[in-house]
């Protein structure tokens, strides 16, 4: 018997290979990428034989061409599967029978491996138009380029963001940034139209902690950053937005992804509601990071911030009818972090260890009566919780902060319809909209000069509701090859009383078919955050951070997929909130000793100017990438003091460049290279034979530049039911020393001489990811 069944199984798998390999029927096609519909090429293509066992089912295989083309003949009638996949996309598998001298042609959709798996391809004007065509300085990101610079160690979005010109980071371990100067507190960070407060596993109050985004990179659909001019539908910012798009869940079958590397774990796991009508789409994700158990162990000598951090999160979407779209996201994050190993110069007002909890719940209501009218709707509610401890467990901050929020936005196309190179030539949109963002804030920090002499520093407590609206209207001429938006923004708060009216203007200039000229003007107020207009050293007489946007730019078309921008930008910023007296410093030979409570004062003016400029491709075939180079300086004049200084984010230099390149279906290699002059240590310091002392002017001594070079190689294998995925990184891979600034500990108020804390950044590290996919 055993026997007869070796023969039947023979037989099976003879028959089976003669199915395909006589005949004269053919299998034709295209593949195209869900994202623009771009052609893909070198993609693999090949024919399972429908009811075969495993490991006998494969039969023809062919790769795309240029043109995303494929073709197999000689095929004989049966029942096959046709399976098309290539590295950093979702595989798609489609069953159907062929019968003798059949010719079946397909059109195959692949979706980046971090976007829904769809069947329909996302038509946009370009590789580089943003959403909406509304801001003259905006820079996107979505699909792979997110998945390669987000880093196997520590998959995060936001670092695919520190990656683009006029974006700064120093700093490994912070996902935070600084634009054009300017800290992260004046980005503004939109997720789903709702301005996030502090949206990150991280802990507040702390001068370097470290970050990690607290949404998950597999749940983002597009990253758009407004560098300058942003648009008046975004407001209480004065530097630049972030505006976040997550994705629906997939709504063509349900599928799960598990991925761990050395530093982090997550499942990801999506589907459609409903068996017929598939009204809906569901998406979970969830993370564990235990990225402080590797840096325990590489990273020799020093004192070395490192998190540990869980998060789940999801979204659900349904349409009540073709025209009411219902969705809710829902957010738990949790992270503590922890100072690895000991160092000399630690002292008791180092961070030692520390707990974060950030929630957010997001119901959002999408409505289109008519194809010219939108509106948006958003009710959302945030919290966060969080405690710091110094190396002998004394509590050095502590503090609470939750806030409902109500927005709505409406949008209507009024004017002729019609499309010209891209642009809409007729259409003119008139956008409005309204907030309400109400908001309590708790919480206290601490400084110590030995374990039982405690130093308020500063306390907080109160609630505030802020009121803000927004009208704004595009025009096109010239046959769209001008497109012009103004708009104002209206905003009060009830704390500090101030209401702001600010207006804000952009064209764009189409000159020829491959040359446009970009231009942007804006007014900015950005309130004091609620923890300072309560605090025993601010209060509500802080007047509101304003700022003056001034911006063009150059953008010439290689072709298609290639361009070159360059930008030049003007930000002069006023009543900037500062401590004057917080800092010890040398006046007239002597050591000045700040008082106990220094106060806050709106005491700083200053400016940031600079250009920036962009080599990039995008596509999906072939080389994709860029390089940019920054020039910039950031000043600022204390009005109180009289002295002039660099900002703290003051970067004169600054180079990023990225490059990925599909080597075959299956591989796929990418590189990220950054450098960045240093930035100034904040205070009033100077370094003399290895030693630092206090110094009578701020800002002047920096950090040593910055350079970091990343490696990835992604590798796939697609098998009957499973998709797997290896990815390697090389994280510094010429192995560069890197510091960053933690504290000063202590000073000699004879001598001047200063203890500081410096922090080592990450050494050369190999690390490695693995994903499974069905």
């Amino acid at each position: 018997m055993r026997c007869l069944a070796i023969l039947l199984n023979f037989l099976f798998v003879v028959t089976a290979s003669a199915q395909t390999a006589t005949g004269s029927a053919t299998v034709a096609g295209s593949v195209i990428d869900a994202r623009g519909g771009e052609a893909l090429a070198d993609v693999a293509v090949q024919l399972l034989i429908s009811g075969a066992k495993p490991g006998n089912s494969n039969g023809p295989r062919t790769v795309s061409d240029s043109a995303g083309h494929f073709f197999l003949d000689g095929l004989g009638p049966g029942e096959y599967v046709l399976s098309v996949s290539t590295v950093g996309y979702h595989v798609v598998k489609q069953g159907f029978s062929l019968a003798d001298g059949e010719a079946r042609e397909f059109e195959v959709v692949l979706s980046p491996d971090n976007l829904a798996r769809t069947d329909t391809v996302d038509v946009t004007a370009g590789p580089f138009e943003p959403t909406r065509d509304d801001s003259p300085s905006t820079l996107v990101l979505s699909g792979t380029d997110v998945a390669n610079l987000a880093s196997v160690l520590a998959d995060d979005p936001l670092r695919a963001v520190q990656s683009l010109p006029g974006v700064t980071s120093n700093n490994d371990f912070d996902a935070r940034f600084s634009v054009r100067g300017a800290d992260y507190s004046r980005v503004g960070l939109y997720l789903d139209d709702i301005l996030l407060h502090q949206p990150f596993h991280m802990l507040p109050g702390q001068n370097v902690t470290g970050s990690a985004s607290a949404f998950n990179g597999d749940m983002v659909e597009e990253l758009e950053l407004h560098e300058g001019a942003f648009p008046a539908r975004f407001g209480d910012r004065t530097a630049g937005i972030l505006d976040v798009h997550t994705r629906d869940g997939s709504n063509t079958g349900t599928s799960f992804r598990v991925e761990a590397s050395m530093s982090n774990a997550g499942i990801v796991a999506e589907g459609p509601f409903g068996k017929k009508k598939k009204r809906g789409s569901w998406l979970v994700a969830s993370r564990f990071g235990y990225l402080q158990y590797l840096i325990s162990r590489i990273v020799a000598g020093g004192s070395t911030l490192a998190f540990g951090l869980k998060d789940v999160q999801g979204r659900f979407s349904y349409d009540l009818s073709p025209k009411n779209k219902i969705t809710l996201y829902l957010l738990q994050s949790y992270s503590n972090i922890n100072v690895v190993g000991t160092s000399s110069n630690s002292g008791l007002n180092s961070l030692r260890t520390g707990g974060y909890d950030f929630t957010l719940a997001n119901f959002g209501w999408h409505f289109t009566p008519t194809p010219k009218f939108v509106l948006n709707s958003h009710a959302a509610w945030m919290r966060e919780k969080f405690n710091n401890y110094d190396p002998v467990s004394l509590p050095l901050e502590g503090g609470y902060y939750g806030e409902w929020v109500s927005t709505t936005n409406a949008s209507w196309t009024w004017g002729a319809s019609g499309n010209t190179g891209g642009q809409n030539s007729g259409a003119s949109p008139l956008d409005l909209g309204i907030s309400l963002r109400r908001g309590r804030d708790s919480g206290f920090s601490t400084q110590y000069t030995t374990a039982t002499s405690p130093r308020l520093l500063d306390q907080s407590d109160g609630t505030a509701l802020e009121a803000a609206g927004y009208v704004q209207q595009a025009w096109n001429a010239w046959r769209g090859r001008i497109h012009v938006n103004a708009g104002i923004h209206f905003d009060r708060d009830s704390l500090d009383g101030i209401s702001t009216a600010l207006p804000a203007a952009s064209a764009s200039i189409a000159i020829t078919a491959s040359t446009r000229i970009q231009l942007g003007w804006g007014q900015y107020a950005q309130h004091q955050d609620l923890a300072l207009l309560t605090s025993i050293a601010g209060g509500s007489r802080l007047l509101p951070l304003r700022s003056n946007h001034a911006l063009g730019a150059v953008e010439q078309r290689l072709n298609a997929r290639t361009r070159f921008r360059a930008e030049f930008y003007n930000r002069a910023d006023r009543d900037i909130a500062d401590r004057p007296l917080f800092y010890p410093r040398m006046i007239a030979g002597k050591v000045f000793v700040p008082p106990l409570v220094p106060l806050w004062e709106n005491s700083v003016r200053g400016y940031a100017r600079g250009v920036e400029t962009f080599l990039q491709r995008s596509s999906a075939n072939g080389f994709t990438g860029w390089v940019s180079w920054g020039w910039g300086r950031t000043g600022m004049r204390d009005g109180i003091t009289g002295s002039r200084f660099p900002s703290d984010y003051d970067q004169r230099n600054s180079i990023s460049i990225y490059i990925g390149y599909r080597l075959r279906p299956s591989v796929n290699i990418s590189i990220h290279s950054s450098y960045g002059s240093g930035f100034p240590i904040p205070g009033y310091l100077t370094l003399t034979n290895g030693v630092y002392y206090l110094a009578v002017a701020r800002n002047q001594l920096r950090m040593k530049d910055y350079e970091r070079t990343d490696l990835r190689i992604n590798k796939s294998w697609t098998r009957d039911k499973w998709k797997v995925a290896l990815y390697g990184e090389l994280v510094n891979l010429t192995d560069r020393t890197n510091y960053v600034f933690d504290t000063v500990n202590s000073y000699n108020t004879k001598t001047g001489q200063t203890s500081v804390s410096l922090d080592s950044m990450l050494p050369i590290i190999p690390s490695v990811g693995l994903l499974l996919e069905r």
